[in-house]
């Protein structure tokens, strides 16, 4: 059998290009399952890939694509059977393993996640890499006991993947919502997701600098890392948290011990990709009765294989609001 992919290959000049190709099943890597892709998403390590950046592919050719979700097409796991719909996220699968950009991906049973009912696989892919992050964050913060009743939470990066689908959740949840951007022409949106406030990145930084800061956030959600999570930890109130897990805006951290000492802020790592299958299927489950679809329909996206590479370089100049769609076989 054939399938369509966009496969992406390096020259021996170092150039890397992609482009759509009809491939037989044998190139497909080896795995237990076999999934017909019909939805895949782009996310910023996504554009890496396709752009031959950061070393994230270390074996050419190679078929981009992190997060995908789809139906089993083949398998020799009991626990799948044809025709299941399943979501994958993580385990480096397009990077060091075919991902999504294609009509279809082998992989091993254990990286899937039968998709809860309540979702379609277009619905698991709206929320992808970026809601279970997100909604694995969330989780964390409220076993280290934060709640509705502890105060306003932050979330930093707010108009990012993971950032905007946080802002919606949480207020989903009753939680109120400040959201931190450098992106002022996204406000709006930011404020239909359901925050409260919006908090402009600049002024946040420009503030001066001490050793502890004014109490203003019960927790926080930081998806951006570097100066804005050393600040923001000064303004966690005590007792409070943050959930850290994004290194866009480097991967040093600037701040000091009175936050852990005097206030009890715990700061917690998330790190999505290589999660516990009970964590990523609790997780799905609670998206799946949590995500307000109609708040985030407007910053939806859909594009086929041959507009990747274009929409790649976008996402990495910044330029792409929401979440990106991509469907292998339109």
């Amino acid at each position: 059998m054939s399938f369509r992919a966009l496969l992406t290959e390096k020259s021996e000049d170092g150039t890397v290009s992609s482009t759509v190709q009809t491939l037989s099943d044998d190139r497909l890597p080896e795995g237990e399952v076999t999934v017909d892709v019909e939805w895949a998403g782009l996310n910023y390590k996504d554009g890496l890939c396709l752009t031959g950046q950061g070393g994230l592919v270390r074996t050419y050719p190679h078929v981009a694509g992190i997060d995908f979700a789809g139906k089993v097409s083949k398998s020799s796991d009991v626990r799948y059977r044809v025709g299941d719909p399943v979501v994958l996220t993580g385990w480096r699968v397009g990077e060091a393993h075919w991902g999504g950009y294609a009509e279809r991906a082998r992989v091993r049973a254990d990286w899937l996640v039968p998709l809860p009912g309540a979702l379609t696989t277009r619905d698991a892919m709206i929320m992808g890499t970026a809601g279970l992050t997100a909604m694995l964050a969330i989780n964390r913060l409220e076993t280290l006991g934060i709640s509705p009743a502890s105060g306003e939470v932050l979330v930093t990066g707010a108009a990012g993947g993971v950032g905007s689908i946080a802002v919606a959740l949480l207020r989903r949840l009753g939680y109120t919502v400040a959201a931190l951007s450098g992106r002022p022409q996204h406000a709006d949106m930011l404020l239909a997701l359901g925050a409260a406030s919006i908090v402009d990145r600049a002024e946040f930084l420009a503030q001066p600098d001490k050793p502890l800061e004014t109490a203003k956030y019960a927790a926080a959600i930081d998806c951006v890392g570097g100066d804005v999570l050393g600040k923001l930890l000064r303004q966690i109130a005590y007792g409070g948290a943050v959930a850290s897990l994004g290194n866009a805006a480097g991967m040093g951290l600037n701040t000091n011990v009175l936050p852990f000492l005097l206030r009890g802020v715990t700061l917690a790592g998330i790190d999505s990709v290589m999660q516990p299958f009970e964590a990523r299927q609790a997780a799905w489950a609670r998206l799946a009765g949590l995500f307000d679809f109609g708040a985030y329909a407007d910053n939806v996206e859909e594009v086929g294989l041959e507009a990747l590479p274009e929409k790649a370089g976008q996402i990495l100049r910044g330029e792409v609001k929401g979440r990106v769609l991509v469907n292998p076989a339109g």
